[in-house]
């Protein structure tokens, strides 16, 4: 039985990131995966890496069993809009807490390399856009892409990385969204 994670990871969780959580878990849940999730909205936590990485700061009850979330699952799907050609701050703020030294990465001593310590999971980010994302591809590079995909969840060892977007959310009908969700349930489905 794969092990699915789905972080809702928009920060109003009456939203299109919402139906496109409900739409792929419905997928999975009938393929026979186990699925649990995390809404970043609720959790109660201080997103600010207060002191950086110079002092270390207790995480909160929620973020610790985030942590228990991330490494029960096998594959975890991410879920969030692209504002100003990134993520949302609620989920800076969740990665900067998260994801630190000696759980995601660990540097190696006298070494510019590290150990990726998420490895042997696989992931999919799923964002939604105002603009097309043939635009977001080939005018604006994609640089929520590459720093979710390559300097988040790849440097932690998670691939690999699979991605969908849908858009112009903004200037989509009712039976756009709906053939949307269609193609997130059946990707759930397949455990993509």
């Amino acid at each position: 039985m794969k092990k699915i994670l789905i972080i809702n990871a928009h920060p109003d969780l009456v939203s299109y990131s919402s139906a496109l959580v409900a739409a792929y878990k419905k997928g999975a849940l009938a393929s026979g995966a186990e699925v649990r999730e995390i809404a970043i909205a609720e959790l109660s936590f201080n997103p600010n890496l207060q002191y950086g990485y110079r002092q270390r700061v207790e995480l909160e009850p929620d973020l610790l069993e985030a942590r228990e979330k991330i490494l029960w699952a096998e594959h975890l799907v991410w879920v969030y809009p692209i504002w100003w050609g990134g993520w949302p701050a609620l989920l800076k703020g969740f990665i900067d807490r998260v994801f630190l030294p000696g759980f995601a990465y660990k540097y190696r001593e006298n070494s510019v390399w590290w150990d990726k310590l998420l490895a042997g999971r696989s992931g999919h980010v799923i964002n939604t856009l105002d603009q097309p994302p043939w635009y977001y591809w080939l005018i604006n590079g994609r640089p929520g892409y590459h720093a979710m995909k390559k300097m988040v969840l790849e440097f932690s060892g998670i691939k690999p990385v699979r991605t969908t977007f849908f858009g112009p959310v903004r200037n989509s009908t009712d039976a756009t969204r709906a053939k949307w969700l269609q193609k997130i349930e059946k990707l759930g489905s397949q455990f993509k």
